[in-house]
């Protein structure tokens, strides 16, 4: 139930306010977001990847008013890109963009957006890796399934995000799944209405292992975006049925959320990739985080309580 509330308060300005100001804040956001810059985050993706894990890394920021804002997302990546170079470490360090950063929002946005995107995927081949696009809210798909579509064209191993929980995803999971594209497939974490999306979390669980078979079944790279446990083992199951190697699929989840099973995956042999975000504009990434499951809005209100 608190769900929809806390989505809703990840738009507000004057929430935001508060929170940030909150002294307990910082350090329960660092649980989830490593760093400030790219300077904090090398070390942590040396640390992970000496583990034996995998990381896609994201510049966390949205809701750009203009083009010098998208065009500064776009340098931050073009950074982060060139410190990855040194580290060789190929696909084991890729990124994930969300277009609204590039200026999908702003006029003209689907051009703008696909025009400052392009240089990241570009400077990301070179150095042997790749971008995952991310999905954003239902309105914006369209825009982002077309910006994919082009990029491929000259990167067919770009990859994007499907979300279980939207009726539409099925068909967009068919039509991938033949393509040969990397899909993520994630329960979705965005506040969408009940014309457009499951309300209910069986619903979407269902709806998950529905689109799961068809990726597993499919052509291209399924890449499972899921903490749950039932998923996991859900999905480990299916690309043994379908004949999948270990290195056919790979397990996703955030950075600070479950780390011992990160750990484990990764010991049995299977590719896991930690989703690890850094920046300042920490807001809305953290908030959706709270959302999605109970126990991170406890973990968060119990830190509040006792340093308080």
């Amino acid at each position: 139930m608190l769900g929809p509330v806390i989505l809703a308060a990840s738009r507000s300005d004057r929430l935001r306010r508060l929170i940030s100001a909150a002294p307990v804040t910082k350090q329960v956001v660092d649980r989830f977001i490593p760093g400030e810059d790219v300077d904090d985050i090398v070390p942590v993706i040396r640390k992970l990847t000496g583990q034996g894990l995998e990381l896609t890394m994201d510049v966390v920021g949205e809701d750009m008013t203009n083009p010098a804002q998208a065009v500064a997302a776009r340098d931050a990546y073009l950074e982060l890109v060139d410190r990855l170079k040194p580290l060789e470490l190929g696909t084991r360090a890729e990124m994930s963009v969300k277009l609204s950063m590039f200026g999908q929002a702003l006029q003209d946005g689907h051009e703008l957006a696909l025009k400052n995107v392009r240089p990241v995927v570009e400077a990301a081949a070179e150095i042997g890796t790749t971008v995952t696009l991310d999905a954003e809210d239902h309105t914006t798909l369209d825009s982002m399934f077309a910006i994919h579509e082009e990029l491929r064209k000259d990167f067919p191993q770009t990859g994007c995000v499907i979300q279980a929980y939207l009726f539409r995803t099925e068909d967009d999971a068919r039509r991938l799944a033949a393509s040969g594209s990397r899909v993520r497939l994630v329960k979705g974490a965005y506040k969408e209405p009940a014309s457009v999306a499951y309300q209910d979390r069986q619903e979407i669980d269902r709806a998950y292992v529905r689109i799961l078979r068809t990726l597993m079944e499919g052509e291209g790279y399924p890449m499972i975006g899921s903490h749950d446990p039932r998923l996991i083992a859900i999905g480990q199951e299916l690309a043994h049925r379908a004949g999948r190697k270990p290195d056919e699929y790979e397990f996703q989840m955030l950075y600070g959320i479950r780390g011992e099973e990160h750990l484990r995956l990764a010991a049995e042999g299977h590719r896991m990739r930690v989703y690890t975000a850094y920046g300042t504009d920490w807001y809305g990434y953290f908030m959706r985080r709270l959302a999605e499951k109970p126990a991170n809005l406890r973990f968060f209100a119990r830190s509040v309580i006792t340093r308080g």
